[in-house]
């Protein structure tokens, strides 16, 4: 198989990317590293079966070129996290919908399929939980900006599932919760990954809000495999799927977890979200789903619980935290060096990476 990621370069396409290599398959991933980094995928660039383009998924010369070349899409490009989507609501709107539109009308020409990632926010403030891909979806005011992201990738399911009923396009839509694992950046208002360096660090760990808000936290290698799974069964095709774990734990709860877990004696520190964002931010207080519909049909099961998951990104880490202390002792004894992100990029060039 050949397959392009869009946003390849990021947390759960660098980790797609990565499996898809080690199965023997093609991969072709675009990324214009706004949220993603070309750190993600280091590892694979001296892979014959991988290239790696740099632009936006919403240039349709350079999509139309690369869908060409593959037999499927999986479209995973998005404006991602609370704290950008929050502080960049037009980049968000514009980068969601417009980039979904375009991979869905190169994509249509040759009916391949794309399998379209979305997001548990679309469920909004619904209340019957846990949530169902059928249920009605409910979004507070268009004045609240959190809402625009989750408008923006209700529109992008609704598209999608207009190519597959008006042209037969085939798709498949996977609504995504909170997936987390290695390589997932604290920048853009990440809870565990914050949680985690916070503690690491010594400093306070700031919950947001009252902490009682509740969260179900999915593997990265378990949204992979659900990903796979889906492509793989035609009867997923023109249909939408939840990916997440089932077992939720509330905000406050995952903080004195990760505190406990990293031997940390970093204070826990609630913070009102009108000091984190402007008013125009809401929250909702449950957010778990319903994953009947893809076991049923699959197989899938989560397979990494919440206290492994949370191991596995304390080592991840603390990792990065050797590397930047071996940076610095580098730099400090007078050593030439190179930053990853030019090197990496001087290669790619060596490469022809287009």
């Amino acid at each position: 198989m050949r397959a392009l990621i869009t946003g390849g370069a990021g947390f759960i396409g660098s980790h797609l990317a990565e499996t898809l290599l080690a199965q023997g398959h093609h991969v072709s991933v675009l990324d214009n590293l706004s949220t993603g980094c070309l750190e993600n995928i280091d590892h694979l660039l001296g892979n014959e079966r991988f290239t790696c383009t740099i632009d936006s998924v919403t240039n349709e010369a350079v999509v139309n070129q690369l869908i060409d070349r593959v037999d499927m899409v999986f479209h995973l490009a998005a404006a991602v996290g609370v704290k950008l989507v929050c502080d960049r609501p037009v980049h968000t709107i514009e980068t969601n919908v417009g980039g979904t539109e375009t991979v869905l009308k190169s994509a249509s020409r040759q009916r391949k399929l794309v399998l379209v990632a979305s997001t548990s926010e679309v469920y909004g403030k619904g209340t019957a939980l846990p949530f169902r891909e059928d249920a009605d979806l409910v979004l507070g005011s268009p004045a609240k900006t959190r809402w625009g992201y989750a408008t923006s990738k209700l529109i992008d399911e609704f598209l999608a599932l207009a190519y597959w009923k008006e042209r037969r396009s085939p798709v498949i839509v996977v609504r995504f919760f909170n997936t987390v694992g290695p390589r997932q950046s604290s920048r853009y208002g990440m809870v565990l990954p914050n949680f985690v360096k916070r503690a690491l660090e010594g400093a306070p760990i700031s919950v947001h809000g009252d902490g009682t808000q509740t969260r179900s936290f999915t593997w990265v290698g378990d949204v992979v495999s659900a990903m796979l799974m889906l492509v793989n069964e035609p009867k997923a095709v023109g249909d939408v799927f939840n990916i997440g774990n089932g077992a939720e734990i509330s905000i406050q709860d995952l903080a004195h977890k990760v505190k406990a877990m990293t031997g940390s004696d970093s204070p826990v520190q609630y913070v009102p979200y009108g000091d984190v964002f402007d008013n125009s931010f809401e929250d909702m207080p449950r957010r778990v789903p319903d994953i009947t519909k893809i076991r049923q049909l699959v197989g899938y099961s989560p397979t990494v619980q919440l206290d492994e998951i949370i191991e596995n990104v304390v080592e991840y880490w603390k990792a990065e935290r050797n590397r930047e202390v071996e940076s610095v002792a580098a730099h400090r004894g007078g050593r030439k060096s190179v930053s990853r992100r030019s090197m990496l990029r001087r290669v790619m060039s060596a490469r022809a990476c287009a």
